[in-house]
């Protein structure tokens, strides 16, 4: 069946040709990116958020896509995005994983624990800690590019967080979802690339940063304590990217954007937009 777009559709209306017309409900190519909140470090370094992608999706025209953006961990695992519509298969990203924990990329092992898994396709896992002695060195978490980097032993510097992913959706090249680096109470692990941050030390008031918002990046560790003073994850993102000569201009809580022939919608919150 011949494509029918809504544009044709008003343009036969517009002579009188109602009955002429069929409504026809249309499958719009689209591509989108996903991306889970990422966790909060503990002494090991927070995951970053699954990072799910594809440049073949398609939306059902005339139907509302929902968007679910999930917040970044607090020394805990993030939150899940989701986004969901008829015509699309339901592209869920899970939440980054906190220290020795599993989630959309794993967390960094604390400095006697093993680091989490992450999930296939979406993910990496995070690496194992080095020992309870010497400087008590903690894993980096995963991120979506690459695996987080264990502590080999007691007087070895903390683990790395693995790097992030580059994609250039909206136009531009952003890398986003690293891993947070592990802590130690010598060298300290770095935070992977995308927004993910260092562990730290911890001593005093000393905190690490929190991950970048919108990167589904992980915090980094704090090896003074077991949560307190480790740094949040960042919060995900979801993009959709489609033609313009098919977007139907209404969407709620997207930033809207355009680059050669296409509209970009980024959703830094939750929202919803009709196709």
């Amino acid at each position: 069946m011949p494509r029918v777009t809504a544009i044709a559709i008003n343009a036969a209306k517009a002579f009188g040709l109602n009955s002429l017309v069929p409504i026809v409900y249309v499958d719009y190519a689209f591509e989108y990116l996903v991306i889970a909140g990422g966790a909060g470090g503990k002494r090991g370094g927070g995951g970053a958020g699954g990072y799910l992608t594809a440049t073949t999706g398609t939306m059902t025209g005339g139907t509302t896509m929902t968007v679910t953006v999930g917040a970044g961990g607090n020394s805990g695992n993030g939150s899940n995005s989701v986004l969901s519509g008829s015509g699309l298969t339901t592209v869920t990203s899970i939440a980054g994983g906190t220290e020795d924990t599993s989630g959309g990329s794993g967390g960094g092992g604390d400095y006697n624990g093993t680091g989490g898994s992450g999930t296939g396709g979406q993910g990496n896992d995070g690496g194992d800690g080095g020992g309870s002695g010497g400087v008590y060195p903690c894993g980096g978490a995963g991120g979506a590019g690459a695996a987080g980097g264990s502590a080999a032993n007691n007087s070895s510097p903390a683990g790395n967080g693995g790097n992030g992913l580059s994609s250039s959706i909206t136009g531009s090249a952003v890398t986003r979802a690293g891993g947070g680096g592990g802590s130690s109470d010598g060298t300290q692990g770095t935070g992977g690339t995308g927004g993910a941050t260092a562990g730290v030390r911890g001593l005093g008031a000393e905190r690490a940063a929190n991950a970048t918002v919108n990167t589904g990046s992980g915090g980094g560790g704090n090896n003074n304590s077991h949560g307190a003073g480790s740094g949040m994850g960042g919060s995900g993102v979801v993009i959709a990217k489609v033609p313009t000569s098919d977007w139907s201009g209404t969407s709620s809580g997207a930033t809207i954007t355009t680059s050669g022939a296409f509209t970009i919608l980024t959703f830094n919150t939750s929202g919803s937009f009709v196709v």
